[in-house]
């Protein structure tokens, strides 16, 4: 892709993005939303190839739908309220719609269909934007409406989306659509948090995206799309693919690392407002995502046999520039826990 063309569409995406983020008016929102979605489209088919083109269009065509919901709801809501404003959404019809055109560009359950399938089909850079960045602008207009939100509906997806996250990973050989299950499954773990601490969800996205960052950054270095193929660089890229396995651990929720923190936060907060049917659901369906990550790290560590022969394992790093910038990805990822007392003032 031409450099200027690259460029002028990142910063078209990150417009679009800070434009939502910004802005109190539903238009301005809408328009924000288009302008992501139009500009992200370039990046999903980078690689000519039907794979790539169908992914790109499954993503169109849902998020085509989703902002046609988002601009329906806004009506709705003029038509009563006689208002542009993000914080007056007083009519539950509106709310509901809205709930349902930001779940579906987040890729909540029942409208995860599309999330597997588009990561699978494209390059893993376009994947980490997919499942990081993007998730930024549907997030943060939940954030701001989340008093005005029907709670039954947002527990429902929360709960959904956490079982479809750990049964959707089980079966997975491939690591994009693992990556992309896991997204649905944190994305449900934020919601379910959203209406009774909504700076918890922030806690929960601010691990999230170093968490992803640092597989995806892992995975495009070792060139790894598949379990087979993982299993083929612990015998070459041993250092790489530990650290790997660790981040993927803290991704399933593996206590003491990272990952533990936000789920550990999410159950309490649950359980002091009264739900605890709830906290207990999901702490048992975490177990499903944790399964899935301890599974690719034994086979691949546990059966595979290490190379006799030290020439062939490479323990320094290729690419030490790289690594340098990703080393406080990697202990943001991992190493965050005895942090945690700080977190009381969440409280």
């Amino acid at each position: 892709m031409n450099p200027a063309t690259f460029s002028l569409i990142i910063v078209t995406m990150m417009s679009g993005t800070l434009l939502v983020l910004m802005s109190s008016h539903w238009f301005l929102v809408w328009v924000g939303f288009e302008m992501n979605m139009l500009a992200i489209i370039p990046l999903l088919t980078k690689q000519h190839n039907p794979r790539s083109t169908e992914a790109a269009t499954k993503y169109f065509l849902t998020q085509a739908t989703a902002s046609m919901l988002l601009m329906m709801a806004a009506i709705i809501n003029l038509m009563y309220t006689g208002h542009w404003s993000i914080l007056k959404m007083i009519n539950p019809m509106a709310s509901i719609t809205m709930t349902t055109a930001l779940a579906m560009k987040l890729g909540l359950s029942p409208f995860h269909f599309w999330v597997p399938e588009v990561t699978q089909g494209i390059p893993l850079s376009s994947g980490l934007i997919l499942l990081t960045w993007q998730k930024l602008a549907p997030l943060s207009i939940l954030y701001m409406i989340s008093p005005l939100m029907n709670l039954n509906l947002l527990m429902i997806m929360a709960l959904l989306s956490i079982a479809i996250g750990g049964w959707g990973g089980l079966n997975q050989t491939q690591l994009r659509k693992i990556m992309a299950y896991s997204s649905i499954a944190h994305m449900g773990w934020m919601i379910s948090i959203l209406i009774y601490n909504p700076t918890m969800t922030l806690l929960n996205l601010y691990i999230y995206i170093p968490m992803t960052i640092t597989t995806f950054s892992l995975l495009m270095m070792t060139s790894s799309t598949t379990t087979t193929s993982l299993s083929h660089t612990w015998n070459k890229l041993p250092l790489i693919t530990t650290i790997m396995f660790i981040t993927m651990l803290s991704l399933g929720g593996l206590p003491p690392l990272t990952g533990f923190l936000p789920k550990w936060l999410i159950i309490q907060e649950l359980a002091k407002n009264d739900n605890i049917a709830m906290s207990t659901i999901i702490a048992l369906l975490a177990l499903l995502s944790l399964y899935f990550y301890t599974r690719i790290t034994y086979t691949t560590s546990l059966t595979m046999f290490p190379t006799s022969n030290n020439t062939k394992i490479t323990w320094q790093f290729k690419h030490p520039k790289r690594m340098t910038c990703l080393s406080p990805m990697i202990i943001i990822s991992t190493l965050m826990i005895p942090i945690s007392p700080l977190m009381s003032i969440l409280e």
